[in-house]
C-alpha cells in the first residue's frame, strides 16, 4: 500500500509544545501515530543502524493512505496548520512525498528507548533489552499504530498520578486506552479489575497484545469498544482519561455516574491554556480538585467525588 508522508517543518521557541500541537492536528484528522524529528534529541543508547545521528530540523510527520479522499485531508491539514501559525506564532512549511508502508511502519522504533518515568516505573519498548532494578516496575510496550509510548508528558503525568492514588485491589477504568499503557501500569501497581474503553478497534487490539506481553491475567481485564465511558458498569476506585481537553470536558458531564465517594478521577492530555476550562467544568460538576501537575506546557488534574472525604 502507498502512503502520503506529510512533513511539517517548524520553528518555535518551545519546540516540544509546538510538536505536540502539530501532532494533535494530525490526530484530529484521524491519524493514530506520527513521527517527530527533534534536533535536541539525545538517546541514552547509540542510534540504530542506518539512522542519522541527529535530525537536521524540527518536524512532525503524519502518514495518510494514498487514496482519492486524501487530498481533502491534506487541505484540512493546511488550514489547521495555518491557524496554528496565526494563534501560536508558529513558523512552518510543508513537504509531501509518496512512500511504501514498509519504509515508515518500523522506522520510528529506532528512536524509542527504555525511559524511567517515575521513581518506580520504567517504560521499555518490547524490542529493546533492559536490566531492571529489583524494585523497578517495567512496562513493556509496543504502541504499534496506537498513541501512547509513555514518554509523552501527558502519559508520564498520568502514570505519576496513578502511582500515587492507586491502592492494591482497586478497580480501574481507562477512558481512551490507546496502547493500554495505563492499564498495564495499574495492573503492575496492584489493581484488581481493569476496564479499558476506546473507539478504535486497532487500539484495542494493540492494548490487548500489550497486556498479554506484560503477563496480565486475562481474567482481570476487559477491553471494550465505545465512546467515552458509555455502556460501562461502575463505579471504579480510580479512573484515568488521557485524552484531548475538549473530550475531557464532555466526559466530565457524565463521569460522576461511574464514581463513588472513594473514587479518584485523573484527567491528562490538557494543554495548559485549556486548564482553566477543565477546572471550571470540574467545579460545576461538584468534583473536588486534589492536585494539578504540569510538564512542558501540559497539565494533569486529579479530583475526587463530591461526597469524598479526601482533602
Amino acid at each position: 500500500m502507498k502512503w502520503i508522508a506529510a512533513k511539517i517543518i517548524f520553528q518555535h521557541e518551545n519546540t516540544r509544545l509546538a510538536a505536540d500541537l502539530i501532532a494533535d492536528v494530525f490526530y484530529s484528522l484521524g491519524l493514530k501515530g506520527v513521527e517527530i524529528e527533534d534536533q535536541d534529541l539525545e538517546p541514552e543508547e547509540p542510534w540504530g543502524e542506518g539512522v542519522d545521528s541527529v535530525p537536521s530540523q524540527h518536524a512532525v510527520i503524519g502518514f495518510f493512505p494514498d487514496t482519492p479522499q486524501t487530498v481533502h485531508k491534506l487541505n484540512e491539514l493546511e488550514e489547521k496548520i495555518q491557524s496554528l501559525e496565526k494563534t501560536f506564532g508558529l513558523h512552518s512549511h510543508k513537504e509531501y512525498k509518496q512512500v511504501d508502508e514498509q519504509d515508515w511502519a518500523e522506522s520510528w522504533k529506532a528512536f524509542f528507548w527504555p525511559q524511567r518515568i517515575t521513581s518506580r516505573i520504567t517504560v521499555k519498548p518490547t524490542w529493546r533489552e533492559y536490566r531492571a532494578e529489583s524494585d523497578e516496575i517495567v512496562l513493556e510496550i509496543d504502541p504499534g499504530m496506537a498513541f501512547g509510548t509513555g514518554t509523552h508528558p501527558t502519559t508520564a503525568l498520568c502514570l505519576t498520578l496513578i502511582e500515587k492514588y492507586l491502592s492494591a485491589g482497586s478497580t480501574f477504568l481507562d477512558v481512551g486506552t490507546g496502547s493500554g499503557i495505563l492499564m498495564v501500569a495499574a495492573a503492575k501497581l496492584g489493581a484488581g479489575r481493569l476496564v479499558g474503553i476506546d473507539n478504535d478497534e486497532i487500539a484495542l487490539s494493540i492494548a490487548d497484545k500489550n497486556l498479554q506481553t506484560n503477563h496480565i491475567n486475562q481474567v482481570c481485564f476487559e477491553l471494550k469498544a465505545g465512546n467515552l465511558a458509555d455502556g460501562i458498569d461502575g463505579p471504579f476506585d480510580l479512573i484515568a482519561a488521557n485524552i484531548l481537553s475538549k473530550v475531557i470536558l464532555k466526559l466530565l458531564g457524565t463521569i460522576g455516574r461511574h464514581m463513588s465517594s472513594k473514587s479518584v478521577l485523573i484527567c491528562s492530555g490538557i494543554y495548559q491554556d485549556n486548564c482553566g476550562d477543565v477546572l471550571k467544568k470540574m467545579q460545576q460538576q461538584g468534583l473536588k480538585v486534589l492536585e494539578e501537575q504540569h510538564e512542558d506546557g501540559w497539565a494533569a488534574i486529579a479530583c475526587s467525588h463530591p461526597n469524598s472525604s479526601r482533602a
